[in-house]
């Protein structure tokens, strides 16, 4: 016998459903920590987020977070109860942000080295320009995790005191299934004499509706049923609420420059050099032994993406002394910011930067 749905909850649901499908901005709640840009090139911006309401600066060594391409920001700043950036502003750390912006076709050409060797460096020195500090932390996920440890590898640069990277595929090959697919791939272009590398970068350009579907794709049975939870909950404002800003990060994601996107595919995934402790920019070979920094390794315990197998590899392959790697509960975005960040990563990400980052005299 069905049960009856009492009048109030059918207001709540049409109201809800109505508000979801036709009006879904009124719901969202993310990116809304005030920031001021500092410097904005007309594609990056960077951003520094403000300190009313929040505790004055703690440590003397700013935190930049270097964010993959193709995400939208909102990931970093998702809900007020649970904002990455907020927790790190509460716990005393000057937080910058680099937003890569919304390439085009026009930066098709844009290559890994491009943004290592030049938008990488022309934003940390805006960094320090602004903060007065040349000592700096990098926070990268995922794609952002390696131009944070190619920077150091390519510029050598010894004030980049700590780097923590956060599901950041080194060993490609090692990655389950995706990886024996990559690796077989691999195989086969050089059985019929194909180079990967020297693939146009505007045949590898991958426009943002493409990579809002292949990040789906990349676990279709979590996508099909968060709808199917959406419509079980219709009733939950707050569940409502949440799945809008979940939505507004994983349909809005950005274009992947076909250069970039053509060399990280190589490096990690096809030719896999990564794994024997080289990226190749350009023409130049850089070398991860040449990452001095102290370094933080998180990987997630169900990332399909870039799983532990895949991330740990770093840990052999860095120059570092002080390294640490940390298994963290969640999948590709739940490590970063998942509900269950708030109670592991950022803690233990937070105590390990405290404890090398110097007091603010």
């Amino acid at each position: 016998m069905l049960k009856r749905i009492s009048p109030n909850r059918v207001k709540r649901l049409i109201s809800n459903a109505g508000e979801r499908v036709l009006r879904p901005h009124t719901l969202i709640t993310a990116g809304k920590t005030p920031y001021r840009v500092v410097t904005d090139n007309g594609l990056v911006r960077l951003r520094h987020y403000g300190r009313e309401g929040y505790p004055q600066v703690k440590y003397a060594v700013p935190l930049v977070i270097v964010p993959p391409l193709a995400v939208n920001m909102l990931i970093y700043d998702w809900f007020p109860e649970r904002s990455f950036v907020r927790y790190f502003l509460e716990q005393g750390f000057d937080v910058y942000l680099i937003d890569w912006g919304s390439p085009n076709r026009r930066h098709a050409s844009y290559t890994l080295a491009t943004y290592v060797t030049k938008l990488l460096p022309e934003f940390l020195q805006a960094v320090r320009e602004h903060s007065g500090r040349q000592v700096l932390s990098l926070h990268g996920w995922s794609m952002g995790g390696g131009f944070a440890l190619c920077y150091q590898a390519y510029c050598k640069d010894a004030d980049i005191r700590n780097i923590v990277t956060v599901g950041t595929a080194v060993d490609g090959h090692a990655n389950g299934q995706i990886g024996r697919q990559y690796a077989a791939l691999n195989r086969a272009l050089k059985a019929v004499g194909v180079n990967f590398r020297r693939v146009p970068s505007s045949a590898a350009y991958a426009p943002a509706w493409i990579n809002a579907i292949g990040f789906k794709l990349s676990d279709p049975i979590s996508s099909v049923q968060g709808y199917v939870d959406l419509i079980r909950n219709l009733d939950d404002r707050e569940f409502v609420i949440q799945h809008a800003n979940q939505s507004a990060f994983m349909d809005n994601l950005e274009a992947y420059p076909g250069g970039v996107i053509r060399d990280w595919m190589y490096s990690i995934w096809l030719e896999n050099e990564a794994a024997r402790g080289y990226f190749t920019l350009g023409h130049k070979r850089i070398y991860l032994r040449d990452v001095t920094a102290n370094l933080l390794a998180l990987a997630g315990s169900s990332d399909k993406l870039a799983n532990e197998h895949c991330c740990k590899p770093i840990m052999n392959l860095v120059g570092s002394r002080d390294k640490t790697f940390l298994r963290c509960p969640g999948g590709h975005t739940g490590i970063l910011s998942g509900s269950a960040a708030p109670d592991l990563a950022w803690p233990e990400t937070a105590k390990w930067l405290a404890g090398r980052s110097n007091l603010v005299s």
